[in-house]
C-alpha cells in the first residue's frame, strides 16, 4: 500500500503543488482503470445502438447503474440471469413467419371450382321469406343484389351479377328457376338446357 507521505513526495517532486503541469504517474492511472472498465449484461429487450434482446454486450457501469437495470433492460451476465432470459425467449418470442408462395391458378384448377360450384347451385335450393302486401304479392321485392348475398351465406357460393340472369325482381311468393350464366365448357345436368338456382320465397 503507497503512504500519504510517498505521494506528497511525488507531488513535491513533480511540482504539481505550485505549477499546473499535468500529473502522469503510473500509480494514479492504474486507480483510474476501474471506472472505465466494462461490464457484460445481458439485454432483455432490443435497446437502439446497443444490441437486440439476448444479446450479451460490454457497457460502463454507470450506463448499466442509472439507465439499463432501472428499465429492466438489462441484467448482470451471470449463469442465473442467463437461463432465466432463454427461458422467456422460448416463451414470448414470436415465431418466425412463414413464407408463403403463391401459387397461380392454372385453367383447370379454375374449371374445377366452377363445376364444384355449379353442383351445388343445381343440387340446392335457396329460401328466402317476406312479409306479404295483399294475396301472395310481396310487401318489397327480392332483387339480384339480395339473392347473390343469401346465396353466399346459405349456400357457400360466391356468384358475380353478370353470372345470375334476373330479368326484373320477384315480386310474389312461390318457387323460380332463375337463370344462370355460367362458362359453355361445364356440361349440364341430363335433361337441361341451362344452368338454374331454385329459389323458393316463402311467407313470414
Amino acid at each position: 500500500m503507497v503512504s500519504l507521505q510517498y505521494c506528497k513526495n511525488i507531488l513535491r517532486q513533480s511540482k504539481v503543488l505550485n505549477t499546473e503541469c499535468v500529473l502522469h504517474h503510473p500509480l494514479f492511472y492504474g486507480g483510474q482503470g476501474v471506472r472505465y472498465r466494462k461490464l457484460e449484461v445481458i439485454l432483455t429487450t432490443n435497446v437502439d445502438k446497443l444490441g437486440k434482446a439476448g444479446e450479451t454486450v460490454k457497457v460502463a457501469p454507470g450506463h448499466f447503474r442509472n439507465h439499463l437495470m432501472p428499465k429492466l433492460l438489462a441484467v448482470p451476465n451471470i449463469d442465473k440471469f442467463a437461463y432465466l432470459i432463454s427461458e422467456q425467449r422460448k416463451i414470448y418470442q414470436p415465431k418466425e413467419v412463414e413464407e408463403v408462395k403463391v401459387v397461380p391458378k392454372t385453367e383447370e384448377d379454375t374449371m374445377k371450382e366452377y363445376q364444384k360450384a355449379a353442383r351445388r347451385l343445381e343440387n340446392a335450393k335457396l329460401v328466402l321469406r317476406r312479409y306479404i302486401k295483399i294475396d301472395t304479392e310481396l310487401r318489397s321485392p327480392v332483387e339480384k343484389d339480395e339473392i347473390i348475398s343469401e346465396v353466399a351465406r346459405q349456400l357457400g357460393v360466391h356468384i358475380e351479377p353478370e353470372n345470375l340472369q334476373l330479368a326484373s325482381p320477384l315480386s310474389t311468393l312461390g318457387e323460380f328457376e332463375v337463370p344462370l350464366r355460367l362458362p359453355k365448357s361445364l356440361p349440364l345436368p341430363e335433361g337441361k338446357v341451362q344452368w338454374t338456382l331454385d329459389v323458393k320465397i316463402r311467407k313470414k
